[in-house]
């Protein structure tokens, strides 16, 4: 991402008047073109867990790495329409250099395709033409339109039904793949598993396994491509430009104590010990619901925004919207005024209908949880019950 202007600039080396495809400028035959599929294993960054492709195409005048994972940050706008969806990426044509730079200690392999003449030029032309200023920018989805579905799309273009997949596909979802991915990382898959719907539950196809840049190399590894009526593999060679671990740059495990499963059940346990207090003494701590209601409401128009006006990829249907939602807000506000307390204790009761029926229903839900959630469900359920104890308490003695 730090070389999206650097990336930029070299764009501007092929830029050209029109958005025609555009002829061979580099005065080569098409026989001299290769083409190879560019796999940069996982880092230790967010951004970087899942790996990254590029497309190399070499020329007897020219070397380029296409990089469809670029995006100008320097946009109007940018923060904001990133925020709701609007996720313009880039295509740029970056020189070996620049390219391999910044990859130490990550593992880069190239796989060289086998193509004619014809193909190799035709993935040549496209991605020249892509490259320009003019058509480098299209709308990324982290699943089905990234840096790897589009090399993917466009050796498919080129190949057409003479490509074949050989391997079978793995039957896990996009949640399971992902988690494989974050296995150390638990906050990351927390907010995944919060962000992302029952869309990424789903068992995926081989084509959509390819969303991952590791699956992608594994399986054009595997794949095989008809020449006269045999199939022979698709990569002829296989290098590795910059060694490193097969796993990865990825960091050591969260400790328990850091994760979000231990942050969820200190909560339950201190909204636990507060609750009961507060009943027994038949007097809530307004100061807890307010820090209480206020985080919950927050966070809840946040999952709303996500699930109702972005247009972000597998955001909805969200069922943790039946948990966390901006609706807790209305309690910390209207809590103060007396004329709105029969109101206020309407609010619990469907709080607390609509976390149990929640719990209960969830086994049965399209949509699999983080085990962090159940113990935060538990939370708000919790305080709700205690408030309506206490306002029965108080009715009692005629408060």
């Amino acid at each position: 991402m730090k070389y999206a202007i650097l990336a930029l600039v070299a764009c501007l080396a092929w830029a050209v008047s029109g958005a025609t495809m555009p002829a061979d400028t580099v005065g080569t035959q098409p026989s001299e073109t290769k083409v190879s599929l560019i796999t940069i294993y996982p880092g230790s960054e967010v951004y970087e867990l899942y790996g990254h492709t590029e497309l190399r195409v070499r020329t007897a005048d020219s070397d380029m790495f296409y990089n469809y994972g670029l995006f100008d940050f320097t946009a109007p706008g940018f923060t904001a329409r990133f925020i709701a969806g609007e996720t313009d990426y880039l295509c740029g044509a970056i020189p070996p250099d620049l390219a391999l730079s910044g990859y130490a200690g990550r593992k880069v392999v190239e796989q060289e395709l086998a193509l004619t003449p014809k193909e190799a030029a035709a993935i040549r032309d496209y991605l020249r033409n892509n490259a320009l200023p003019a058509n480098a920018t299209y709308r990324y989805k982290f699943l089905s339109n990234n840096c790897a579905t589009r090399p993917r799309d466009i050796i498919e273009m080129a190949l057409g039904k003479r490509l074949h997949y050989s391997d079978a596909a793995s039957r896990m979802t996009f949640r399971d793949m992902m988690s494989d991915y974050n296995a150390n990382y638990a906050w990351e898959q927390f907010g995944i598993d919060l962000a992302l719907g029952s869309g990424i539950d789903t068992v995926v196809t081989l084509r959509q396994e390819m969303f991952s840049p590791m699956k992608l190399m594994q399986h054009m590894g595997a794949a095989t491509v008809d020449r006269d009526g045999v199939r022979v593999p698709l990569v002829t060679a296989t290098r590795v430009l910059i060694d490193g671990d097969n796993k990865g740059l990825v960091k050591d495990p969260t400790p328990f104590f850091l994760t979000p499963l231990f942050f969820a059940l200190l909560l339950l346990v201190v909204t636990l010990l507060i609750t009961r207090r507060d009943v027994r003494r038949a007097k809530a701590s307004r100061w807890f619901d307010v820090l209480l209601y206020t985080l919950y409401g927050l966070w809840g128009a946040v999952l709303f925004y996500l699930i109702f006006v972005s247009t972000h990829e597998a955001t909805s249907p969200n069922y943790n919207g039946l948990w966390l939602h901006p609706f807790y807000l209305l309690i910390p506000l209207l809590m103060w005024f007396k004329r709105c307390r029969k109101f206020v204790h309407g609010l619990h009761r469907t709080i607390v209908l609509v976390l149990i029926f929640t719990l209960l229903a969830w086994p049965l839900l399209p949509q699999v949880a983080n085990v962090a959630f159940f113990p935060l469900m538990l939370t708000p359920l919790v305080r709700s019950v205690g408030n309506l104890l206490i306002a029965r308490k108080q009715a009692r003695r005629g408060k």
